[in-house]
């Protein structure tokens, strides 16, 4: 596929293949600015939900660049193929354990970074794992790579949550973290500000909620929910969402913007969604009346993305198309992830 396509012209996405080929197609903005940067890349937890679309997009772009620079994904590599199919798109792995100082002091050296490692569903009963996993293992990183660029996931959770009809939380907003994940991540944020202004470090944090696509994210969560009739909980009744190869555009953009002390930014898109009418749109669409309870609290987890959107333009994919998308491929039975996002939780338990 061409960089560049006019998303809007695809229908719908029919199979693994095609998904995975639109989640990692660069846009020009990735291939300029990957262009103009020097050194490979090393994207630290590729094994995640986006990890491996990111990998192949940067890998992508640099081609299309006429760069052979690398791009070098590390992880434990627990899923089956995964690491296999990776090396064939032309991406180098390594496995590694982050917390194993031995072990990140063996990975190459790269100017280039992406942190995307993080623990969050099961983190309830696993509270140290969690803040070993989402504090620690950043810090050792951030000290192992101090001259390094670095761009870092974090999350929306940070926040807390913020009033309905404030517009979204804001970067200059006080963190107000609810539950040991969120509180973790913040953890994550704060050692890495430390590292950052103590060496130098030019960084950027990034602010996720939520990333989708058709195996999963909200607007999966809703759609299976509405076919199988199962009772949608209205409490946290709005929600930001991006198409996953969006989010990760911007966040391979986001390298030549680190800076020290860190630059902050929401990852999200512009719209702020409400539950009811997403699941009563699925419902329209999949022909199967939403059972919906509750009532909408006046708070929600929504963040303000108008500051990446101000460096990187507006996501390339609107909510309308991937609805459509999400439908189809709910509605036509093929194949999801089953890794539930959980939106609906206000008290931060996961």
């Amino acid at each position: 596929m061409n960089p560049g396509i006019d998303l809007r012209s695809v229908e719908s996405i029919s199979n693994v293949e095609q998904l995975e080929d639109l989640l990692s197609a660069p846009t020009p903005g990735v291939i300029e600015a990957l262009g103009r940067l020097d050194g490979d890349i090393l994207i630290l937890g590729v094994g995640g939900k986006m990890g491996p679309s990111l990998a192949r997009m940067a890998r992508r772009a640099l081609d299309l660049a006429g760069s052979r620079r690398e791009v070098i994904g590390v992880a434990r590599f627990s899923e089956p193929g995964l690491e296999a199919s990776l090396q064939e798109s032309g991406i180098r792995t390594i496995r590694a354990d982050l917390l194993d100082p031995s072990q990140l002091a063996k990975l190459p050296d790269a100017p280039l970074i992406v942190y995307m490692a993080g623990m969050k569903f099961g983190s309830t009963g696993q509270e140290p794992k969690t803040w070993a996993v989402n504090a620690l293992a950043p810090g050792l990183v951030g000290l192992r790579y101090p001259k390094s660029r670095i761009v870092a996931f974090s999350t929306g959770n940070v926040y807390g949550l913020t009033a309905v009809d404030r517009g979204g939380s804001r970067e200059n907003d006080t963190p107000q973290p609810c539950g040991e994940y969120a509180m973790s991540c913040l953890g994550r944020e704060r050692i890495l500000q430390a590292i950052s202004q103590d060496q130098g470090s030019p960084m950027v944090l990034l602010r996720l909620n939520y990333a989708v696509e058709t195996r999963y994210g909200v607007l999966v969560d809703l759609a299976r929910k509405v076919q199988a009739r199962e009772p949608i909980d209205l409490t946290i009744g709005a929600v930001n969402l991006i198409w996953q190869g969006d989010a990760n555009a911007q966040a391979l953009q986001a390298l030549e913007h680190a800076e020290s002390p860190p630059l902050i930014l929401n990852l999200t898109g512009p719209e702020q969604l409400s539950v009811r009418q997403l699941a009563e749109r699925f419902g329209e669409i999949l022909g199967v009346p939403p059972v919906l309870q509750g009532a909408e609290a006046p708070e929600a987890l929504l963040s303000d993305a108008s500051r990446a959107r101000s460096l990187f333009g507006p996501p390339r994919v609107e909510v309308d198309r991937l609805i459509a998308w999400v439908a189809d491929w709910v509605g036509n039975g093929r194949p999801l992830l089953d890794k539930p996002t959980k939106f609906e939780v206000a008290d931060g338990k996961f």
